[in-house]
C-alpha cells in the first residue's frame, strides 16, 4: 500500500487538474442517487450539485476529496453514455466562468448606459 501512495505522490499533474468537475449535457431529469453511482464508483465524494434553474439544467458539480480520483472520473466519464446522452466532464476553472460572468455583466452595463444615454447602436436601426 505504502508504494502506491509513494507513487501517487511522485505523479505531476497538468495544472488544470483539480478536485472540482464541472458536467454537462446530463439529462435533465437525472438524480442525486445516479450522480453518486456513477461518479462514486472512481472514489469518495465531497459533494454534488446539480443544475435546477432554466440555464443550469443538463448541469452539475462534482467535488471529490482527492484529486487523483477527480482525474481518474475525467479520464473514463468524459463520453460517458447516460440515457441517450454523452457526458461532458471537465475541471472547473474558476478563472475561466469568472471571465464568462465578468463580460456578461459588461454586456449589461453596456446596455443599460446606452438606455440612459438614448444611444442606439447600428443593429437597433
Amino acid at each position: 500500500m505504502a508504494t502506491i501512495s509513494l507513487r501517487k505522490a511522485n505523479t505531476r499533474l497538468p495544472p488544470e487538474v483539480n478536485r472540482v468537475l464541472y458536467v454537462r449535457n446530463l439529462p435533465f431529469n437525472i438524480s442525486s442517487e445516479e450522480m453518486y453511482d456513477i461518479f462514486g464508483k472512481y472514489g469518495a465524494i465531497r459533494q454534488i450539485r446539480i443544475g435546477t434553474n432554466k440555464d443550469t439544467r443538463g448541469t452539475a458539480f462534482v467535488v471529490y476529496e482527492d484529486i487523483y480520483d477527480a482525474k481518474t472520473a475525467v479520464d473514463h466519464l468524459s463520453g460517458f453514455n447516460v440515457a441517450n446522452r454523452y457526458l461532458i466532464v471537465l475541471y472547473y476553472q474558476q478563472a475561466k466562468m469568472a471571465k464568462k460572468s465578468d463580460s456578461k455583466k459588461k454586456e449589461e452595463e453596456i446596455t443599460r448606459l446606452q438606455e440612459k444615454y438614448g444611444i442606439s447602436t447600428s443593429k437597433d436601426k
